[in-house]
Formats: structure tokens, C-alpha cells, sequence
């Protein structure tokens, strides 16, 4: 039996800061304020799903059904007329329900029922119910949520945030299927992967379009929450090679059974559509080795054959060849470009003079404009778990304590290469928030 107190279930008239150590803590929340506005929505879900799973379903059928009928006033003979598959008890349940969540309107005067606002801004909540299901279901619904709310002029951060955490959730997700090294499980994880490729791909022109609506409008978050969004759709792309690699890497292992054509990659597809795998040795091993037996007049003319054939001289051994001095040359192997080397022996100058945050600007320029894009290139190296197990300068820089810190501010700089870049900070990662 647990120790651990259990939490009592509040009552109709409990409060939700009765649950916080510290009361005032959802007061400061601005998700918690967002949700008080929006009481009313909160109440009229609890009103219609509450209960038990039969009931709740006829009153969503009830719901979206009326939501879906072309009169503005609906009269109880039209309702009764459109729903006379239901007894007339179980109707005035769930229309008595609709009317007390003020998801109906009643006009005792005209008679009638009308929809209400509240009622039209939850059936678009409730638009997945009506939509068949789907593998990609989750990020079309939050990219679609994105782009309509741009073009509609209502777009907030928390609907970028939302879709930011769903394409880290999905990179994490691929990403587990690439080590795994299981060529099923690279192949499931390769056509999802494709697919929201393509819906990232069609929702790109929005997703530029709002980047640079923010920054025009000087929304910061906006701007920087749409900033992450394109960086977290470039490490999806990046994602395509390392699928190839792994598929490759899959059919280098797969192996050919004989010259039937039939390879161990067919062997496991069947037998993994095999209902019962133990049913496939039913008599097998009561069955006995029947050998071929060949005739003896066959037998006796192969021998002779065998006998009679010519065969060369075997070669006489002879000394091995004296040994030979190679001859001179040089091996030559690939350096990284030094900017690399110089990038790092200024951040580990910067540690060691104890400094914990520098301006970005004199790491990446100096040289010459194409020297300064790769050290921008090289910047989300820093901090990046997948690189941090490699040996060499790639996994040294990955593994160093700085993060990048960008900031929604341009403006020039004194570079007689490049006259305009991002504001940015360096910060090490004990002092990285």
C-alpha cells in the first residue's frame, strides 16, 4: 500500500489554487490568464463532455448535427423531424444540456432555438471529430491552425510554440528510429518523415511571411518563436542525409538467399506476417533425410572420367622475390578549414580570462565575407548532443560550454567584408538560461 497522501477530488464550488503550494503562483502565469478569459469556452466543453462515454457521443452527434442544419431558427418540429431516429426522452436530455452550457439560445416568444457564438467558436475546436484520421494528423492540424490565423490577421506566439514543440517531439522521434539501425522501423519513420516535410514545405511561404510581418510590427516573441521555427525545419531537412545513410548502411547488411532472388529483407517481411510462427514447424521434425542416390554405371564413368584426364605439372616451390623499398610519396589527408581551429582558440581564450558572455560579432567576422558565413555556419555546432560523441574538431566544438543567443536587433557593423548582421550574444552554458 502507497504512503503517498491522496489528493482529494475538488467539489463544484473548489478552487483549482487549492492544488499549488503557493497560491498566487497561476495568477502569474500568463497561460493561466488565457485560460480565465476563455471560462465560459471551459465551461460549455465540461458541460458536453462530461459523463458517461455513451452519453457524451450522443451529445456530440446531437451538437454537430445541429451546427450543421442551414436554418438560423430552428424550430422543436424541425428537431424532431431531423432527429426522429432518437426517443423523445434521450432529445430533450441533450437539448436541455446545450440550453443550460448556453450552446443553444431558447426565444420563448418565436418558439425557437438558435445557435449561439460560444457555439460556433467550440465546434472549431471540435473539427478533428469530423475529419477521417490520419498518421500526420497532429502537425497538418497545427500548420493548418498557423497559416489560417496569419491569413485571418489572429495569429498568436502560443500556436508557434505549440507547433515548435511538435517538430521537436517529431526530430526526436526520427532521430530514435535512425540509431535503432532497424531497416522496418527506418523505412515507418522514412515515410512519415517525407510527409511532414511536405507539409512543412507548403506552410514555408507562411511561416516566412510571418517572420517578417513580426519584425516589421516589432513583435519580439513573434519574430523569435518564427526564427526558431525556421531553424527547427532546417535540422528536419539536415535529417534526409541521415536517413540515407541509414537505409544504405541497411542494404549493405541485407543478404542475397542463393540466385532465387530472395533476400533476408523478404525473409523477415513474411514471416512477420505470419499469424502463428510455431504453426510453420507442424510435422517438420518427424519428417526424415531422404537422399539421392546415384546409379552405379554414373558412378563408374565419372571415376574413369577422373582418371583419365590430363592434368598440368604442379609448379616446383620456389624462393620468395627479394623485398623492395616503396617509393616515396606523401599521404594526404583532409583538414577542416582553420576557421574552425580559430573560432575555438577564441572561445577557450574567452574561458579562460573568465569572461562569461561576449558580443558575437568578433567571432564570426574577419577574413572575408565567405570566412565569416562558415564560422555563422559553425555557430549551432555549440551545444549539440548529437555532435558532442565525435572525436576531432567537429565533436570539440560541439562539446564547448558556449551557446548562441540571438537577438531580434540588426544593424551595421565595422567589417569592411560584411556591413549588416544579427544582434547576438555568446554565453557560456553556466550562465545560459
Amino acid at each position: 500500500m502507497s504512503d503517498t497522501p491522496q489528493i482529494p477530488e475538488p467539489d463544484e464550488g473548489g478552487r483549482v489554487e487549492d492544488f499549488f503550494r503557493d497560491q498566487s503562483v497561476p495568477q502569474e502565469a500568463l497561460l493561466w490568464w488565457q485560460l480565465d478569459r476563455h471560462e465560459a469556452l471551459l465551461a460549455a466543453q465540461r458541460a458536453l463532455f462530461h459523463g458517461p462515454a455513451a452519453l457524451v457521443r450522443l451529445r456530440l452527434w446531437v451538437f454537430l448535427e445541429i451546427l450543421g442544419l442551414t436554418e438560423s431558427r430552428l424550430t422543436r418540429e424541425t428537431l424532431n423531424r431531423h432527429f426522429h431516429v432518437l426517443k423523445d426522452e434521450a432529445l430533450e436530455l441533450v437539448l436541455k444540456r446545450l440550453r443550460e452550457a448556453e450552446l443553444l439560445a431558447w426565444d420563448a416568444s418565436a418558439q425557437t432555438y438558435a445557435v449561439t457564438p460560444l457555439a460556433q467558436q467550440l465546434v472549431g475546436m471540435l473539427a478533428p471529430f469530423t475529419q477521417g484520421p490520419a498518421a500526420d494528423g497532429d502537425l497538418a492540424s497545427l500548420l493548418a491552425g498557423v497559416a489560417g490565423a496569419h491569413q485571418l490577421g489572429t495569429l498568436q506566439p502560443a500556436q508557434l510554440q505549440h507547433l515548435l514543440a511538435q517538430l521537436a517531439r517529431l526530430y526526436d522521434e526520427f532521430a530514435d528510429a535512425i540509431a535503432s539501425g532497424s531497416e522496418f522501423a527506418l523505412r515507418r519513420a522514412r515515410e512519415r518523415f517525407e510527409k511532414a516535410l511536405t507539409l512543412v514545405d507548403r506552410a514555408s511561404e507562411a511561416l516566412g511571411a510571418i517572420m517578417v510581418q513580426a519584425e516589421e510590427a516589432g513583435e519580439a516573441r513573434l519574430e523569435r518563436l518564427a526564427r526558431e521555427l525556421g531553424l527547427a525545419q532546417a535540422r528536419l531537412l539536415a535529417m534526409a542525409s541521415q536517413f540515407n545513410r541509414a537505409l544504405q548502411q541497411a542494404d549493405r547488411q541485407r543478404v542475397t538467399l542463393g540466385s532465387t532472388g530472395i533476400t533476408t529483407t523478404d525473409v523477415r517481411r513474411w514471416l512477420q506476417h505470419q499469424p502463428d510462427l510455431a504453426a510453420l514447424l507442424d510435422g517438420l521434425w518427424e519428417r526424415p533425410v531422404h537422399p539421392v542416390l546415384v546409379s552405379q554405371h554414373e558412378l563408374f564413368d565419372m571415376a574413369e572420367g577422373e582418371f583419365e584426364r590430363v592434368r598440368p605439372a604442379a609448379a616446383e616451390p620456389g624462393a620468395l622475390p627479394a623485398g623492395m623499398a616503396a617509393p616515396p610519396g606523401e599521404l594526404g589527408v583532409m583538414e577542416l578549414p582553420p576557421e574552425m581551429a580559430q573560432m575555438r582558440a577564441l572561445l577557450d581564450t574567452w574561458r579562460a580570462a573568465g569572461e562569461m558572455q561576449q558580443d558575437l560579432a568578433p567571432a564570426v567576422l574577419g577574413g572575408s565575407y565567405a570566412r565569416s558565413a562558415y564560422r555563422a555556419q559553425l555557430l549551432p555546432l555549440l551545444g549539440d548532443k548529437q555532435a558532442q560523441h565525435l572525436k576531432g574538431a567537429t565533436g570539440d566544438m560541439a562539446r564547448q560550454p558556449w551557446r548562441v543567443r540571438w537577438s531580434a536587433e540588426q544593424g551595421e557593423v565595422n567589417d569592411p567584408h560584411v556591413a549588416w548582421m544579427s544582434r547576438g550574444l555568446l554565453i557560456q552554458s553556466d550562465n545560459h538560461e
